[in-house]
């Protein structure tokens, strides 16, 4: 049952996609008529932001309310990404260098059959499925593998970072099918439509906007409900729950399942915005920078993964241009920041400078006494 708080909170949420919403509008409108416009390489600019906030909450709901500090968010990412990556290199049929049906990489490596697992691709709606099902999948064996041993804390992390390695390395393999180091590019259209068409970067989008706003409404559910309070209860003591009869196991199963299908439908819909999909996506250092978004913003907040991954995404854009050498230095030294002077993130400042003011005033209360 939602709260009173929650519902004011969710309210709010939802007036800050609409206004999300006006961007694509203002691309819309264009400059001939000599209004605000917004070009299409922006729309795509903030829907790649977009899709890399949905990735921080779903580290979030891991990190922030249930204590486990995954590091291979960015692997469930990129997996959504090659199933939506080869739902679209089919789709470029002939029209590749090479003229064939098969996607140029495989022509290349003398394919002369599409693999049998490349086939149900040819299906937007079974794309969509994968795009979940993938990551999820391999989420809930390795978990399950993890959970079971009772592997947690640092040891979790350290196993989740050798996942995203060995996987980086398999798919980095020509003979894997999956491109090698160019990975997956040129894409042409999707469902009919093409990608260099303003109005098909306006949907993606504002599907983007979508996913964002139903990745907030099931995280808030989902805290708001007796599940979410047990989740939230082994995060600060996984042993009381224990002790109080629960599976443990069972309830970060079901979690690390659900936030990997979510940073899987995020790769999903970045994939088409940005225009290609490569190994480097999933290396280790990719996930580490999405512990930095949400260190930002504020773990174990509903607003601080937004904020935090679109701050620091901006600051990345500027900086690489700017100052391309020292991206990585400043990068560490805001995460050092923020874990020494402001551990609740951006979003837990207000609160912070409140207890102080408060502290503060109860000192010279009792000084006056």
């Amino acid at each position: 049952m939602l709260s009173t708080e929650n519902k004011k909170e969710i309210g709010i949420f939802c007036i800050v996609t609409g206004l999300l919403m006006l961007i694509p509008m203002l691309n819309a409108w264009g400059p001939e008529t000599g209004t605000l416009a917004v070009s299409s390489f922006q729309v795509s600019l903030w829907g790649k932001y977009l899709t890399y906030a949905i990735l921080a909450m779903s580290l979030n709901l891991l990190w922030g309310y249930t204590g486990l500090l995954c590091l291979c968010q960015s692997l469930f990412f990129a997996l959504g990404a090659y199933m939506m990556g080869m739902y679209l290199m089919l789709m470029i049929g002939d029209r590749g260098a090479y003229g064939s049906m098969l996607p140029d990489f495989m022509v290349f490596l003398g394919y002369q059959d599409l693999p049998i697992h490349w086939k149900p691709f040819y299906s937007f709606w079974f794309t969509a499925g994968a795009v979940m099902w993938v990551p999820g999948l391999v989420a809930l064996i390795f978990g399950f593998l993890a959970f079971r041993s009772r592997i947690k804390g640092v040891y979790f992390s350290i196993l989740t970072q050798a996942l995203t390695y060995a996987c980086c390395l398999l798919f980095f393999r020509n003979d894997f099918t999956f491109g090698g180091n160019n990975g997956f590019t040129d894409f042409k259209d999707i469902l009919g439509h093409s990608l260099n068409d303003p109005s098909t970067t306006r949907w993606l989008y504002i599907s983007s906007v979508l996913l964002l706003l139903a990745t907030y409404l099931i995280t808030s559910g989902l805290l708001a409900s007796k599940f979410g309070k047990v989740q939230q209860a082994i995060r600060d003591s996984e042993n009381r729950v224990l002790f109080s009869g629960y599976s443990t196991t069972s309830f970060k199963l079901v979690i690390f399942g659900l936030s990997a299908m979510i940073a899987g439908a995020a790769g999903a819909l970045y994939v088409p915005q940005v225009g290609g999909i490569n190994p480097s996506a999933m290396e280790a250092a990719k996930s580490l920078e999405v512990v930095v978004w949400v260190a930002v913003g504020g773990r174990g907040t509903k607003w601080g993964p937004v904020i935090g991954a679109i701050l620091v995404n901006l600051l990345k854009s500027f900086t690489t241009q700017a100052f391309p050498d020292y991206w990585l230095i400043i990068m560490g030294g805001l995460f050092v920041f923020v874990v020494l002077m402001m551990p609740d993130g951006i979003v837990g400042v207000y609160k912070q400078a409140k207890n102080k003011i408060a502290q503060k005033r109860s000192l010279q209360t009792e000084a006056t006494v």
